[in-house]
């Protein structure tokens, strides 16, 4: 009798130990019981040391429970790097499935039209994408510039502006090369055959689309300040675009003075004139557009009427007056 309940006792004993593993397995950690949280797996990194961060994270209950799972399931090999959202309320079954899977988490960035790379970069540093200064220095890269066939001094104006979806461990030439690669999606062949009957290359196209693109706000202008610039072109007269200044003296969307006006700069088209040696932001597909159809008026200058629209003139004498009654509705 007492060696029949010895036998049971022993029966029960591995029974209990893997009764325990499973309500580890199947039952969610508590700190997911409050929302999903984010670990992050770094590439090379061995099972135990997977089982030691997620552990950490508290996205498991037992470090034992996910290693017997995993050998279990055949997975130690199957695991992938990057950084996971667990959701809430996820078992240790679920967490081994997302790492099986790779359904890494997504950020999205968005690049609007007129931003300017450094603008990109602080995005992209906000989110820890990447630090903002390897950005800078990947976007300046000659080596990088001539890989993705960019004229320019920098992947300035070639960057798309669009919404996107990165996801962290991604290098800067990947994420940047994605976003020149939707620039060369919109510049089609048609496209690039009507700026060639205007004389212009992919490149210029671009320089004088960002232009407009800084210096529109109403849409409905965007084709009226292209015929200006195109006008002035023409006549081989200074764009005189205040947004050149800006992106020549580092002041992103802020006020000039006169002093930031006479800069002597390739970028100031106030002194320097035809077009910059490249684009001053991205430029949206309404701005190239309007780059390859400007509207048929002489305008030659305008000036700002209220925080979105101009008023257009074709003599410096309308314009002056135009400057005049923007003067004074500013007092």
């Amino acid at each position: 009798m007492v060696r029949l309940r010895s036998l049971v006792v022993a029966g029960l004993i591995p029974l209990a130990g893997v009764s325990l593993l499973v309500w580890l397995v199947l039952t969610p950690a508590p700190a997911l019981e409050a929302g999903p949280l984010v670990v992050d797996i770094p590439a090379h990194e061995g099972l135990l040391g997977i089982a030691d961060r997620l552990a950490d994270a508290g996205v498991v209950r037992s470090r034992a429970a996910f290693l017997a799972l995993s050998a279990a399931r055949g997975s130690v090999r199957r695991l992938k790097a990057g950084e996971y959202e667990v959701p809430r309320d996820a078992s240790t079954i679920d967490v081994v499935e997302l790492l099986e899977s790779g359904r890494v988490r997504q950020h999205t960035v968005l690049h609007p039209e007129g931003a300017t790379i450094s603008e990109l970069a602080r995005v992209f540093e906000s989110s820890r994408l990447a630090p903002a200064d390897e950005v800078m220095r990947v976007a300046n890269d000659p080596a990088i510039l001539k890989s993705l066939g960019v004229e320019g001094p920098s992947l300035e104006g070639y960057l798309f502006p669009d919404t996107y979806q990165f996801v962290r461990g991604m290098s800067v030439e990947e994420m940047l090369g994605r976003m020149v690669q939707r620039t060369r999606n919109r510049l089609n062949a048609e496209r690039l055959a009507k700026a060639k009957t205007l004389g212009l290359d992919a490149h210029k196209l671009l320089t004088l689309a960002s232009i407009i693109e800084r210096e529109a706000v109403d849409p409905d202008e965007r084709r009226l300040i292209s015929a200006v610039f195109w006008n002035r072109l023409n006549l081989d007269m200074p764009l005189q675009a205040d947004p050149t200044v800006q992106y020549a003296v580092a002041k992103e969307r802020r006020t000039l003075t006169r002093a930031d006006l006479l800069t002597d700069h390739p970028y100031n088209t106030y002194v320097r004139r035809g077009l910059p040696p490249g684009p001053i932001a991205s430029p949206g597909l309404p701005a190239i557009e309007a780059a390859l159809d400007p509207a048929p008026v002489k305008y030659l200058y305008f000036v700002a009427r209220d925080d979105r629209r101009h008023t257009f003139s074709t003599t410096v004498g309308e314009h002056n007056q135009a400057v005049s009654r923007y003067r004074l509705s500013r007092r």
